[in-house]
């Protein structure tokens, strides 16, 4: 079990795993005390047999660069396979200025091939790998040094099974032609977009009980407020003021320090200095906020919905889920069954795998080209 700690060893694995069509990668990262993960440990295995084949590598070695991790994921001629990738992503996004292309993401590639929505890398392991995992170092502090021999090990396991679970699913995308279907789904993953919090629209995140323009005003700025402060000091959003506190604040409009000193949920370091400063000034630019420049919450029409169709329609994805093997949540969410049986068109449901698989029969449902029975336990699609 090899860990890489200095520059020149990490450009002659990274040279070594460049001969190969694909790298499997995964990180170990905190992110409980700062508010972009801090990367821990990165692990990384290319094909074949023997401890050449993966390592681990200390990012938090003295002196080391990355580097060739960013040229590696750089290279197109190598896949790189993560589980989940999201979070993996942002990482290399925010630290290297890199996505890794091409990009396979073992979570989605299970969903399309029927194993369910979400499937974790544990479940895998056992159907595909054949093997189990270690669970015990999974809730681990990874920025202590010096790491266990458990925690390397379950750590490297991220890696090593992931191979032999790439290759069985990339097998089987081949063998059912869904491989587009993945790559589509992966476009998501590869756009910078998805890895760039803007401040000025953090207030979509904060959950609201009513919508009226000048409390959404104060709620926007507030937000902004936060999320620039924990962006310039790397915290959590959660260290300057929590949701709850910041829903209080948009609600009682303080405007100076002794109406700050009153509030139930702020933390007491909120109510001095910077962040006190911040949140009244916020609070002023929220009520001084033009009526037409207010934000607004968009909510689903839900007048226009018939409930009997889009309860078929939930009946008629069961169905074609099943049908297909592909997991219900990736074809259709419940929100977009409410817009198709309210008239909405242009939705990711009816557009590109996803028609075929489900959206023609779900507008010819809507258009009573066909119609849903029962046969014993299962569903029968009936043409009209």
């Amino acid at each position: 079990m090899k860990t890489l700690t200095t520059t020149e060893e990490l450009r002659e694995f990274c040279n070594r795993a460049a001969q190969h069509p694909y790298v499997t990668v995964d990180t170990e990262f905190l992110r409980e005390r700062t508010y972009y993960s801090k990367l821990c440990l990165l692990q990384i295995a290319y094909p074949g047999e023997g401890e050449e084949t993966a390592v681990l590598i200390d990012p938090l070695a003295e002196g080391i660069d990355l580097q060739p991790v960013y040229d590696l994921c750089s290279n197109t001629s190598v896949v790189k396979v993560f589980h989940a990738a999201r979070q993996d992503v942002e990482i290399f996004y925010h630290d290297g200025g890199v996505i890794p292309e091409p990009l396979f993401d073992t979570q989605v590639a299970a969903m399309v091939c029927g194993f369910g929505e979400q499937v974790g890398y544990e479940t895998l392991v056992k159907r595909i790998a054949r093997a189990s995992l270690d669970k015990s170092s999974r809730f681990t502090d990874w920025s202590r040094r010096p790491l266990t021999d458990a925690q390397l090990s379950y750590a490297l396991a991220d890696v090593t099974h992931l191979r032999v679970i790439y290759e069985y699913l990339s097998a089987e995308l081949e063998k059912a032609g869904r491989k587009a279907w993945v790559e589509e789904e992966i476009q998501v993953l590869t756009d910078p977009e998805t890895y760039i919090s803007r401040p000025e629209e953090a207030w979509k995140r904060v959950k609201t009980r009513t919508n009226s323009g000048k409390f959404l005003g104060v709620v926007a700025a507030l937000a902004e407020f936060r999320e620039r402060y924990a962006q310039e000091r790397n915290i959590p959003r959660s260290r300057v003021f929590k949701d709850d506190a910041l829903v209080e604040l948009a609600s009682t409009k303080p405007r100076n320090a002794a109406d700050l000193s009153r509030s139930r949920l702020l933390l007491r370091e909120a109510r001095k200095g910077e962040i006190a400063d911040g949140i009244l000034a916020a609070v002023e630019k929220g009520i001084a906020t033009p009526p037409e420049a207010v934000p607004r919450k968009e909510e689903a029409d839900k007048s226009n919905v018939s409930q009997a169709l889009a309860e078929l329609l939930r009946v008629l994805l069961k169905a074609k889920a099943e049908q297909s093997g592909v997991a219900q949540k990736l074809i259709a969410t419940t929100a977009e069954l409410d817009a198709i049986a309210a008239g909405e068109r242009d939705l990711m449901a009816l557009k590109g795998w996803r028609r075929k698989v489900f959206g023609e029969d779900a507008l010819r449902l809507c258009e009573g080209g066909l119609a849903l029975s029962a046969d014993g336990g299962a569903i029968r699609i009936v043409e009209l």
